[in-house]
């Protein structure tokens, strides 16, 4: 475990016990700087093969410029959240799913009200996916939400890729890098990969959800990302007018790794500006 993994896993996890997708669950969740009671919640929904542990410190330093309190969690299937089992296929709007009924379940949970508690979603990949779906069924249940690198439709560039996240998969020691991050490796990459994979998945397509969307937005995007196109968060701006987009140079997938400062600084202007009337 690293310094920084170490720094998201000093604070004890607040498991959620909770009934969505037809099943029990216990979702793995840490706090950050939960004394910040009067401020807004940033609630970070990781990748398609993140957790709480892979996102290391970097919510934790969002938090802090932004002076926000937040919440990491893991997804079903992922970091040590109740693993998926081996013979269940996710369907093709998996993503759909979550907003719909497990984000929500999750807030209910753990007491989480949009009124009081103001959340702004941040979302990374898949994670940002889920945020735009989650903002577009339940308007009123977020300040604002942060998408880096989302997707709102099927582009070659990324089955491509992830078809090499495969190979990579069986043939080098991706399987062990993983397990540092997931108590079932296998549970988080093949729910994800086995999808993404499926040729039904190629029609999945979310933008007519995007005009739904009140709240602000804002969209950021490596211009090197090697699992979209900019025409991913383009698309976002164009149905969503409040949208502010971020296009990031020297930037592949993951923003926050790639130019964490850039990010951070973005993502507490757009925080900030939250609370300002206007």
């Amino acid at each position: 475990m690293t310094l920084a993994t170490a720094a998201v896993a000093a604070t004890p996890p607040a498991w959620a016990d909770l009934h969505a997708l037809g099943r029990d669950m216990r979702l793995e969740c840490h706090w950050i700087a939960p004394e910040r009671r009067d401020t807004p919640l940033l609630v970070f929904l990781h990748e398609g093969l993140g957790s709480v542990s892979m996102w290391k410190d970097w919510p934790r330093q969002a938090c802090a410029a932004a002076g926000c309190r937040g919440l990491v969690f893991s997804r079903y299937g992922y970091g040590q959240s109740t693993p998926r089992p081996a013979d269940e296929k996710w369907p093709v709007e998996f993503m759909h799913d979550q907003a719909r009924e497990v984000l929500p379940a999750l807030f209910a949970a753990l007491d989480i009200d949009a009124g009081r508690d103001r959340p702004v979603l941040v979302g990374h990949s898949d994670g940002g996916s889920i945020a735009l779906l989650f903002a577009a069924m339940y308007p009123r249940a977020v300040a604002g939400i942060v998408v880096a690198a989302p997707h709102i439709f099927v582009e070659d560039v990324t089955v491509s890729n992830i078809a090499q996240a495969r190979h990579a998969y069986l043939n080098t020691d991706l399987p062990a890098r993983l397990g540092r991050h997931h108590a079932d490796a296998d549970s988080a990459f093949w729910g994800w990969n086995d999808i993404w994979l499926n040729p039904a998945f190629r029609a999945w397509d979310i933008q007519q959800y995007l005009p739904r969307i009140t709240c602000p937005v804002l969209a950021l995007q490596g211009m090197d990302d090697e699992y979209g196109s900019l025409e991913q968060v383009r698309g976002i701006r164009r149905a969503v007018p409040q949208t502010r987009l971020l296009e990031i140079p020297a930037c592949r997938h993951s923003p926050h790794k790639d130019q964490p400062d850039v990010v951070i600084e973005a993502v507490a202007d757009f925080v900030g500006g939250l609370n300002k009337p206007g």
